[in-house]
């Protein structure tokens, strides 16, 4: 099987002979279509998370996919040979710059039928980060307030468009060249952060999703109100993640450490820190995929890429230049019959 991987923390993705996956109990084959690139594929392959998320090498990279299931493992039952589904895959079982892919039976959802697969590829991490902050974490109710930074990256372009669906008003910060992009996706106020300061312009919100750097993450505390809640997906990581991945004594104080100072100002403004590690959930996506049947969701795709350029897809996605998702056409369906 051809694989995009890496030979060691920093090392070039290349294409790879990699052995074939077969599905174990609660698995499905899945022979990928489509698979699409975030931020945390870049990271993960420069070494930013092996203290906390050590992997062997090589390592084949990449979290989402779509395609077709080929084979079915011992106890699944949802899934039958020839489904079209979508997934995130997660912890270590990443790997979907490759040609097929084991993934557990829980994590797999039926793809959206309105969709092709390429817009399905764009969506699981980012969908799914979004409705694990806004659903799950913010709760967010019909009338609240959010802040919602880099509306126009793939987290962004679906948080704003969930908000809205979820009855919110929404606020984003995006560059002059993305104002008119969270517009039509249902942005009520859009602040041009080349030309102003969002903290400047908004009050007593009672949500911010955070997406940016440690400078942002303190700026965005003076935009909340007293109870409200400041979510991260940027870091850094607060002392319950590190108890949820059962990270080693040393590492959960280093995170204690390096969340030390956001927490204190945050609890002394009476406002809620949290971060936020998406995890993959076939459930959740199942919802999301009917709120794409519905019209409520669309993806956003800022460019396409062939399997044999992965690496220029990572290039594009690292930029931070992207609009919405970079995806990768792994095979064409045609092949796939």
């Amino acid at each position: 099987m051809q694989a995009y991987a890496i030979d060691g923390y920093g090392a070039p993705i290349t294409l790879h002979e990699m052995p074939e996956p077969v599905a174990g109990p609660g698995e499905v084959l899945v022979q990928i279509l489509a698979a699409s690139v975030n931020p945390i594929d870049v990271k993960i392959g420069v070494g930013a998370f092996k203290a906390i998320l050590p992997y062997d090498m090589p390592l084949i990279l990449g979290h989402d996919l779509a395609g077709i299931v080929t084979a079915v493992g011992p106890g699944t039952s949802r899934f039958k040979i020839d489904d079209t589904v979508f997934a995130c895959v997660g912890g270590d079982r990443i790997g979907t710059f490759s040609e097929r892919i084991a993934v557990a039976e829980e994590g797999l959802a039926f793809k959206p039928a309105s969709i092709g697969m390429l817009e399905a590829a764009a969506l699981p991490l980012v969908a799914l980060t979004a409705w694990q902050a806004l659903i799950a974490r913010a709760q967010l109710k019909p009338g609240q307030r959010i802040l919602i930074h880099a509306g126009s990256g793939g987290v962004g372009t679906v948080a704003i468009q969930l908000a809205k669906h979820l009855g919110a008003h929404v606020a984003t910060t995006v560059g002059t060249a993305n104002v008119e992009l969270v517009k039509k996706l249902g942005a009520d106020v859009v602040i041009d952060y080349r030309k102003d300061a969002f903290e400047q312009q908004l009050n007593d919100y009672d949500v911010v999703l955070h997406t940016l750097d440690a400078e942002i993450l303190e700026r965005s505390l003076k935009v909340l109100r007293p109870g409200g809640k400041l979510i991260s997906i940027s870091g850094p990581p607060d002392p319950t993640f590190a108890e949820e991945i059962g990270a080693n004594w040393i590492v959960r104080q280093v995170v204690r450490l390096t969340s030390a100072k956001i927490r204190r100002k945050a609890r002394q403004l009476g406002i809620d820190y949290s971060f936020l590690f998406m995890h993959p959930d076939g459930g959740q996506l199942s919802e999301i995929a009917n709120l794409v049947d519905a019209g409520a969701i669309r993806p956003i795709i800022d460019q396409e890429y062939p399997f044999i350029h992965t690496a220029a897809a990572l290039e594009r996605s690292a930029s931070g230049r992207a609009r919405g998702k970079v995806v990768v056409r792994v095979a064409h369906e045609k092949a796939a019959s």
